[in-house]
Formats: C-alpha cells, sequence, structure tokens
C-alpha cells in the first residue's frame, strides 16, 4: 500500500504547515483541488491549498495544530481518506477581521485520489467552514 503512505505522509506535511515545497513529492503534476466551503472555493489546485494552508497555520493562526482521529485506503478507488480536528487561534494578520483570539475546534476530511505513481492527483476538502469562521468571531 504504497499509494496510502504517500498519502499519508502528504497529509502530516500539509498539517505540519511544510507548504508546497515539503508537500509536491507525494503530488502530481497539476492536481486538482476542491472544497465546498467559503475560504477555499477558489483554490483550484493541490500546490495551491498546500501553500493556503501554511500561510493560515503560520501567520493568521500561528501555533496552531491537528489532531488525526482515523484514516482508511481503498484500494479500488485509489482514495484515501483522514478524519482530523483543526485547532487554531486567530492571533495574527490575514483574518477578515482584526485578531479577535478566539479558538476554532474544527473538523474536517481530506479525499485524496491516487494515481499509478502512487501520487496526489486529486483533493477534496471536505469542512464545514462556517462553523469555524464563527467560533474565531469572523462572522
Amino acid at each position: 500500500m504504497y499509494a496510502f503512505d504517500n498519502a499519508t505522509k502528504f497529509f502530516h506535511a500539509c498539517e505540519s504547515l511544510t507548504g508546497w515545497e515539503g508537500c509536491k513529492q507525494y503530488v502530481a503534476v497539476d492536481a486538482l483541488f476542491s472544497a465546498q466551503s467559503e475560504p477555499l472555493v477558489d483554490i483550484k489546485t493541490v500546490q495551491g491549498y498546500t501553500d493556503w494552508m501554511m500561510g493560515f497555520g503560520t501567520t493568521t493562526a500561528k501555533g496552531c495544530s491537528y489532531e488525526l482521529h482515523a484514516s482508511a485506503y481503498d484500494e479500488k478507488s485509489q482514495t484515501a481518506l483522514f478524519f482530523a480536528t483543526f485547532t487554531g487561534s486567530h492571533v495574527g494578520e490575514g483574518g477578515p477581521v482584526p485578531p479577535t483570539h478566539k479558538t476554532t475546534n474544527s473538523h474536517y476530511v481530506y479525499v485524496l485520489t491516487m494515481n499509478g505513481d502512487d501520487k496526489v492527483t486529486r483533493m477534496t476538502k471536505v469542512w464545514n467552514a462556517p462553523w469555524a469562521l464563527k467560533e474565531l468571531g469572523w462572522i
């Protein structure tokens, strides 16, 4: 299950805020990103998402963390799932309002489709953004 190993390494690299430089070895060229979450709708590539996550986590929510609860891999569909909780406080620039110092504990799921080279070819983030934004004091 080398594909699942790479998916797991990608998940941790992304959530550890390494940006594209730390994630690109696990990702296919031009891999697509999608999310039905307001802050992320304009991001279309995995590269764009990894850089957004790094910026958000190192500036806006500096000191943030994640906890992985469960992961799974389906060989037939070549799909990895990661269920986790993001914990972060709005302590830096980058939000729609000045830092609120409020904290969110927000569940999310990554759905990673792998290709024949065991690299991420498509990523979907399932995230209830309004929940997180409300906890952060943004709405």
